[in-house]
């Protein structure tokens, strides 16, 4: 595993971001571990951030597009840190680009924030987790609407690796039905692999219990 995936895995822990205990998803699901990325909440934090997710971006689609796209509302600090760390890292210059849960009629108009997107661009989507693919079912068309463009593929912060609508996971089902590439910064196996049964700052944090949970929650709930 790349030096980078660990330090992200340590990086959520530290901001509380991923937790270990009794939680329910959206969808209703009983699960030992919870991503929220809500608890990024400071200028350092969002910083580190948008490095991993550029290094991911890079690994995964290279650096020739146009469009970092982040969905409002978790995904526009996302576009802005991420295209941040790419001209830090890499020295491109990514435009972002988000969209408006309401269109704005006065001054700068329409429907997205950031720069415009227009016929030729190459899109890459970021978001923060998906679990069941719905968001891009709203966010394609929005993108789409504004030209003739080529949407590269999505990235999200952790692949959660169960099952989405059907027996594949959310991102496989996303490749396969709309003929993108995806990519994740980290994986769960990754971040099991990571943290079983090692100390970390003087706690283990994925422990045998705790492993055995994971274990029953990807037997019930894991993608095929």
């Amino acid at each position: 595993m790349e030096q980078y995936k660990k330090e992200f895995i340590e990086f959520m822990v530290d901001c509380e971001v991923l937790k270990f205990g009794d939680f329910v998803t959206k969808s209703g699901r009983k699960t030992p571990f919870f991503v929220n990325t809500g608890f990024y909440r400071t200028g350092t934090q969002l910083r580190k951030l948008g490095g991993y997710y550029a290094r991911a971006i890079q690994e995964k689609f290279g650096l020739e597009f146009d469009v970092l796209f982040g969905p409002a509302y978790k995904g526009i600090p996302l576009t802005v840190a991420a295209t941040s760390a790419l001209s830090e890292l890499y020295d491109v210059d990514i435009r972002y680009c988000s969209n408006r849960k309401e269109v704005k009629d006065h001054g700068d108009k329409g429907i997205l924030l950031g720069s415009p997107i227009k016929d030729g661009d190459r899109v890459v989507i970021i978001e923060d987790v998906t679990t069941a693919g719905t968001s891009i079912q709203e966010t394609l068309p929005i993108i789409q609407a504004q030209g003739a463009v080529n949407v590269l593929g999505l990235v999200v912060s952790v692949d959660r690796m169960e099952r989405g609508q059907g027996e594949k996971s959310a991102l496989q089902e996303i490749r396969e039905r709309y003929g993108m590439e995806t990519t994740a910064i980290v994986t769960m196996a990754e971040v099991v692999e990571h943290l079983y049964g090692k100390e970390y700052k003087g706690k283990v944090i994925i422990d045998d219990a705790m492993k055995a949970a994971i274990d029953a929650y990807y037997k019930q709930y894991g993608a095929h």
